[in-house]
């Protein structure tokens, strides 16, 4: 593609140079360049791109995309510049890489929690209704049947539209995608042609981020702003904010709920730590998920499907041969007959939606044990918050460390216990090291407990100190209880 091709859906201010050239990539990662590239210069939350062009070029970048057009300009290379490359390169990108949206029907889900749940159960059905299909997850992409890892809830334009290409290339008919704030806000998703969004609920997260509720709403409102007409937009009508974030949507909009009149309609009849009894729409449905929030993300699920074309009794035997997807109320029984629940569960509202299901089960004396820290250099906010949740909704509370990163744990749950009262405090432990408060949770529960392990669900790294360490809640658990 030349560069002339390359920016034809989306005119620069100012080409110099030679634009017939050929370029055989794009990237903004300056460390990626390799002969014949394209360097896209951003200016990013931590560093401004525009200073790594001159590695780029060492590296043999041929073109340079930019705001600020370089004092110093070399002969052979040509400089495109944009008013914001931030917006242009997912355009940009999108184009490159074939226009994989157009060859193929993506599903966007956003919201603070379920996202990787739904996203990853319709990866799963529409698989098994015979279907080539992509995934972008928290957890893991996928390409069809194989892995691609992740490092990051939605990647950078480039490399989004890189995978979405290889996904059209090799068959997919579907892609279902999480995305996340900071890539609406960001523009990550720039340029990409959605089928159908979906939006989950909205609590308190990414602060540190945003900075302000409001905003973090506002961004996600932005998915559903950028739907075309021909697109479905499907939302929770049980969440404040469902109906606001499709106020302005040109897309098709359908509603689900479980205590609101909506198109899709669900209750639960019976509920176990195996799974529950539901009616789906008027039809009854044995599920292996548990708590009235999975009831809301299957119900996201079928609707999505409805809305795909599938009728709704093939759509419900689907959702009854499903499993929880890794880290979302997984539960690991004990030899004894102690439950351990690993739960990604990492905001205020994740954690009570967690403990409200456990506590609708358990049958008391049993006690519920809660296991939970925070992580390093994120919202600080929602530390006491957490603490406050866990002591309220727990018969006891063990506070350790999450993922660290570059901060103190110790500090970080002094910031959790500073949400709690002098006699809340005494009632709760707290243990810096991660393994050692699982197994004191694991030793000191009795029979018929269970035990929330929550914050970290699938992930099996813990890092401290700014280093990465194998870190596995699930193996850490078994080992505890012998299996």
């Amino acid at each position: 593609m030349t560069i002339k091709q390359l920016t034809e859906n989306l005119k620069p201010q100012t080409i110099v140079g030679n634009g017939d050239a050929e370029i055989c990539g794009l990237e903004i990662d300056s460390r990626q360049i390799k002969p014949g590239c394209a360097f896209v210069a951003m200016r990013g939350t931590q560093t401004d791109g525009h200073q790594f062009i001159p590695k780029a070029l060492e590296l043999g970048a041929t073109c340079v995309i930019c705001e600020t057009l370089p004092e110093t300009r070399q002969e052979e290379v040509c400089y495109v510049q944009y008013d914001n490359t931030e917006t242009a390169v997912g355009p940009l990108a999108t184009h490159f890489f074939g226009d994989p949206t157009r060859r193929m029907k993506l599903i966007g889900v956003t919201g603070t929690n379920g996202k990787t749940t739904i996203a990853t159960l319709l990866y799963h059905m529409f698989r098994s209704f015979g279907y080539k299909v992509g995934l972008c997850s928290t957890v893991c992409n996928y390409i069809d049947g194989r892995p691609v890892p992740t490092e990051v809830t939605t990647p950078d334009p480039i490399t989004l539209n890189r995978l979405l290409g290889q996904m059209a290339d090799e068959g997919c008919e579907y892609a279902f995608m999480e995305v996340s704030s900071h890539s609406v806000a960001q523009q990550r998703i720039g340029g990409l042609t959605f089928a159908g969004g979906l939006f989950t609920n909205l609590t308190r997260d990414h602060l540190d981020y945003h900075k302000t509720v409001e905003a973090y709403r506002d961004a996600k409102k932005g998915f559903f702003d950028m739907l075309p007409q021909e697109a479905f937009a499907i939302t929770n009508a049980d969440d404040r904010n469902g109906m606001f974030m499709v106020q302005n949507t040109k897309a098709n909009v359908r509603t689900y709920a479980q205590r609101t009149d909506a198109d899709f309609k669900a209750r639960i009849l019976e509920e176990g730590f195996e799974g529950m009894n539901l009616n789906i729409d008027g039809r009854e449905v044995f599920v292996q998920f548990v708590g009235r929030f999975n009831v809301s993300n299957l119900l996201a699920v079928y609707g999505a499907a409805i809305m795909l074309g599938k009728q709704p009794e093939e759509v419900l035997i689907a959702l009854s041969t499903m499993k929880p997807v890794n880290g979302r109320f997984e539960a690991i029984r004990s030899p004894q007959g102690v439950t351990a629940i690993v739960d990604y569960a990492h905001t205020p509202d994740a954690l009570v939606n967690v403990l409200t299901t456990i506590n609708e089960i358990l049958r008391k004396p049993h006690q519920c044990w809660t296991v939970c820290g925070a992580g390093g250099n994120r919202d600080k906010g929602k530390r006491p918050l957490m603490a406050q949740e866990a002591v309220r909704h727990s018969d006891r509370v063990i506070i350790t460390s999450d993922n660290p990163r570059n901060e103190d744990p110790q500090e970080i749950i002094n910031d959790m216990l500073a949400g709690l009262s002098d006699e809340q405090r005494r009632t709760v432990l707290s243990i810096v090291d991660r393994r050692e408060a699982i197994r004191t949770a694991c030793t000191l529960a009795q029979p018929g407990d269970v035990i929330l392990v929550a914050g970290k669900g699938h992930e099996d790294y813990q890092i401290v100190q700014g280093v990465k360490h194998h870190f596995d809640d699930h193996e850490v658990i078994r080992e505890c209880f012998g299996l």
